[in-house]
């Protein structure tokens, strides 16, 4: 099924040791999509992972580090965190967080802390919740010297897409697209009757309906989607979708890039995360 709400999914924390993050996640050929809340005051603690993580905030606040450039983030603000950064992610006291979490399959879903050496092999979460039972896991003696996470140079890497989410709608289409080492982020406004559509679409993409409705079509299923219905559209998958009457759409939208499709060809997606 290409169309999907969060809330049938269940929940999972998948780095417990790590953060406070909880959520759903729908799984792809090549990209994790996932809407993730966190609690008030929580959070996840500095830490890094091999593949690239993109996070948009629906709803609340966020302490936010990449590197060295901390900031307090709010709805509308993509964050990017490039391959290997050092990154924090917290929630202020002002109220829960809920966002938008994507990453790549060139690894897993786990992430290592950020004075701490990578596993040999990446492990699924089934794998580490397992072994965070027995008292195995992280099992490491701490060493910063082996660390790989990067904390310098990574430039901004914070990106305004709109002033606030429930801004007036754009008077034409627009789309702002921020692409990455693996993955491509869009937010994009259309009013009444645009029509976006291919044959054969050239990646793999993800949409979230943040406000108003389409008509859409991926293969030979139909729906009418709108606030908060993801849309999946496989690499090679037709596709169609059409504003529908009575008010412009906003929607967040994701898609793979030639070099993620490259690499999981090359070496294979990470693990199954249930594994």
């Amino acid at each position: 099924m290409p169309f999907y709400r969060f809330e049938n999914f269940k929940s999972y924390r998948f780095n417990p040791h790590l953060s406070t993050a909880d959520g759903p996640v729908i799984e792809g050929e090549y990209l994790y999509f996932r809407m993730v809340t966190k609690k008030a005051g929580t959070g996840a603690e500095l830490h890094y992972h091999p593949n690239e993580l993109l996070a948009f905030p629906l709803q609340g606040k966020v302490d936010c580090i990449v590197g060295m450039d901390r900031r307090i983030v709010e709805p509308g603000v993509l964050v990017h965190f490039p391959p290997y950064a050092r990154h924090g992610f917290k929630a202020t006291e002002d109220g829960d967080l809920k966002y938008l979490y994507i990453k790549d399959r060139t690894w897993t879903l786990i992430g290592a802390a950020a004075d701490e050496a990578l596993p040999d092999k990446a492990l699924s979460a089934a794998q580490v919740q397992k072994k965070i039972k027995a008292g195995e896991y992280p099992g490491r003696k701490k060493d910063a010297r082996n660390s790989k996470a990067i904390i310098e140079g990574l430039g901004n890497c914070y990106y305004a897409m709109i002033d606030t989410l429930d801004a007036p709608a754009a008077s034409g289409h627009c789309e702002r697209w921020v692409e990455g080492t693996n993955i491509a982020f869009g937010f994009v406004e259309s009013p009444p009757g645009h029509t976006e559509a291919a044959k054969r679409a050239g990646h793999e993409m993800f949409l979230y309906v943040i406000a108003g409705s389409l008509n859409a079509q991926v293969g030979r299923k139909k729906q009418k989607v709108g606030s908060g219905d993801v849309v999946h559209v496989p690499r090679g998958a037709a596709y169609r979708w059409t504003v529908r009457k009575g008010g412009a759409v906003r929607y967040a939208a994701v898609r793979s890039t030639l070099r993620l499709e490259a690499a999981v060809r090359k070496h294979g997606a990470a693990d199954n995360w249930r594994g």
